[in-house]
This record gives C-alpha cells, sequence and structure tokens, in this order.
C-alpha cells in the first residue's frame, strides 16, 4: 500500500496512518521511503503537478500565487536532512497507563529524511509580512471527515520560525519527487516541530496576527492536563518544537534472546537547531545502575542521532530502559504515568523492551 514495506504496522488503511518495524529504522541516518512512517487525517488526495499552485496572502505586501515551476525557477533551491516525528509517537507507552483515544503509536512513527526545495523565509520575503504579522498559517489540499463539518488540515507556526533557513517548501525526498502519501507535489517540513505543524499538499500560506483557527491548531494537537475536555477549543498548550526523546530500536520488544553479549541500539532526538544528544544511558537493573552508549553525530542539525551499546545479559527474563540527556543538561521523565494527557501526545519517558533471555 501506497509503496510501504509489507511488513509495516498499518494503524488505519483509510486514512493510511502506519509506522515501520523497529528493525527498519535501526542503524540507518537516512528512512528509505519505503519505510518512512505516514500519518494523515484523510484520504491522500491525488494532485496534478503541472496545476498545482501555491497561495500567499493575509497580511502581506504583496500577494502571490506561484506554480510548482515558477517555485523552482524564482527561488534558490535548499536541501536539508531533517527528522520528523508524529506527536503521538510512543503513544502506546501512555495508552499502558489509562485508555487514550486515537492510532497506538510505537517507536516508530518518527523518520528521516533529505528534503529539497525551497526556503520558507524567502517565499515570505517575497510576499512582504507586514507589521503586525506573527504566525505563518498553513492549508493543505486534504479533507478530513474527522471534523463536522469536515475541513483542509491545516495549522500554523510563529513568523520567527518560518523565516528560519531550515523551514522548506519540498517538492523532493531522498533525490526522488515527493510522493502522494508525503505531500506530494510541495508539503511544508518544519525541522524540529511536532510532524502535524509539517503540512502536506500545502496550497495556501497565510500570514495572520494570531495563530490558524484551524481545528489541527485550535482543538487537535494540544497538550491538555489530565483533566481537562479534550474536544473544547482552546485548551492546553498547542504542540510545537519536539522535546527530548530516545527510543530502543534493536532488540525488539517481547524478542527471544541467548544469554551473553548482545549489541543493543536505537535512535535519540533533542529536536535539533541549538540543541543536540550528548548521552544516552543504558540499564538492565531499572535505572539502579547505567552503562553509557556510544552516540552518533547528527548527520544535519535538524536529524536525529543513533547510538549503541554491548551489554552482557544473564538468562532470565528482562527489561532493557535507555534515557538521553541532551546539551543543556535535560534528561528524559523516567514514567509515562507522569505524563499521561487524554490526547496521548508527547511520550518521551524513559523508553524499555521486555525480552526473553534464555
Amino acid at each position: 500500500m501506497w509503496g510501504k514495506r509489507e511488513d509495516m504496522v498499518v494503524h488505519e488503511e483509510e486514512p493510511f496512518n502506519a509506522e515501520p518495524p523497529r528493525a527498519a529504522l535501526a542503524g540507518r541516518p537516512l528512512t528509505e521511503v519505503a519505510a518512512f512512517y505516514s500519518r494523515n487525517h484523510g484520504p491522500v488526495p491525488r494532485l496534478d503537478p503541472s496545476s498545482w499552485r501555491l497561495r500567499v496572502d493575509g497580511l502581506v505586501d504583496r500577494e502571490l500565487e506561484l506554480s510548482l515551476d515558477e517555485l523552482r525557477s524564482r527561488f534558490r533551491p535548499r536541501t536539508e536532512v531533517a527528522t520528523l516525528a508524529c506527536a503521538g509517537n510512543r503513544r502506546a507507552g501512555l495508552a499502558a497507563v489509562r485508555p487514550v483515544p486515537g492510532a497506538p503509536w510505537g517507536p516508530a512513527a518518527i523518520s528521516t529524511a533529505e528534503w529539497t526545495g525551497v526556503r520558507l523565509a524567502d517565499v515570505l520575503r517575497a510576499a512582504g509580512p507586514r507589521t503586525g504579522a506573527a504566525h505563518i498559517a498553513f492549508l493543505g489540499a486534504d479533507e478530513s471527515p474527522c471534523t463536522q463539518p469536515p475541513q483542509p488540515f491545516g495549522g500554523s507556526v510563529p513568523l520567527s520560525k518560518a523565516r528560519g533557513g531550515e523551514v522548506l517548501l519540498a517538492w523532493s525526498m531522498n533525490g526522488e519527487p515527493l510522493p502522494a502519501v508525503h505531500g506530494g507535489p510541495v508539503r511544508v517540513v518544519v525541522p524540529g516541530y511536532i510532524g502535524a505543524r509539517s503540512v502536506k499538499w500545502v496550497r495556501r500560506l497565510t500570514a495572520r496576527a494570531e495563530p490558524s483557527q484551524n481545528h489541527f491548531q485550535a482543538v487537535d494537537y494540544r497538550l491538555l492536563p489530565p483533566d481537562a475536555d479534550a474536544h473544547r477549543p482552546g485548551q492546553g498548550v498547542p504542540l510545537g518544537p519536539l522535546a527530548l526523546n530516545a527510543e530502543i530500536l534493536s532488540p525488539d520488544d517481547g524478542a527471544q534472546l541467548a544469554a551473553g553479549p548482545t549489541t543493543v541500539t536505537g535512535w535519540a532526538f533533542a529536536g535539533g537547531g541549538e540543541r543536540t544528544v550528548v548521552r544516552v544511558d543504558v540499564s538492565l537493573d531499572e535505572g539502579r545502575s547505567w552503562v553509557q552508549a556510544d552516540v552518533d553525530a547528527p548527520v544535519g542539525p535538524w536529524a536525529w542521532q543513533h547510538w549503541r551499546t554491548l551489554v552482557s545479559l544473564p538468562a532470565g527474563p528482562a527489561e532493557i530502559a535507555v534515557r538521553a540527556w541532551d546539551d543543556t543538561g535535560a534528561t528524559q521523565p523516567e514514567s509515562p504515568a507522569h505524563l499521561w494527557n487524554p490526547k496521548g501526545y508527547a511520550n518521551n519517558s524513559w523508553a524499555r523492551v521486555r525480552i526473553d533471555v534464555r
């Protein structure tokens, strides 16, 4: 389905929501398109690149309407390696504490690609945001039946983020034209922010004084306290920058292993930009003692980092726990129970896998 691996974990077929098995991400700085996770809120639109247009309006001096050819020819192309992660990544860990709605995402609703397009900042410079503009809203061509009445998917980021050179209007993924299931012909890529802000099939940019009032900004994708009404607009904090997080990719949860030396690997991500992962710890005794793993340098300032270490496993049931640290000294909270929220977002507690050692 959609050119994905046959062993994808499919949470929904329509809209198509799927993540790869852990092993598909292990040791790969870039995720192959066939394994890249897919998060959608409605049917995937089929758009003709030759008739696609991008409208830029709102609080700007010059409204624009750009074709794909004009976007390519008028602005200098830019390539950025960036990790995207669903806000619900690792939701299954929160659901184990108390039920939450939504797909039970495991640890692989996160992937990294090389994106090519143009800087959003360059397009905004051509439009000239006026005094009072503080947010850039994105609107996609996909219509979500999750809202009443159905509406296109959208969201916004602060103008200060939109002007960052890393934010792209991308038409290419890993050197190939952007696939339809990943937002082709053009999508927004907002490195360091939850994947929902990287709006796919983008067709409109609007400079606004306030954040977007689209359902997926005003109601959904907000971090709520445990007792909040999850359906009330404006509740909680709109999700934006990603929190420090890490996961185990090998061995898999529930694996049966032989006693003795075992290599443990995984990913860690501090959100990018000015934050990087500087340390990853692995524990076999519920956090009483830790082994420090080897951590790769990121392949770009907005990319995840892979790590690995060798541990010796005694026979019997075992649990491997992992936590990461970033260069500000921040680390991950121990328990998902302390992070539970009614939408199941932003689980960055210690990663754990349980294995059977024989």
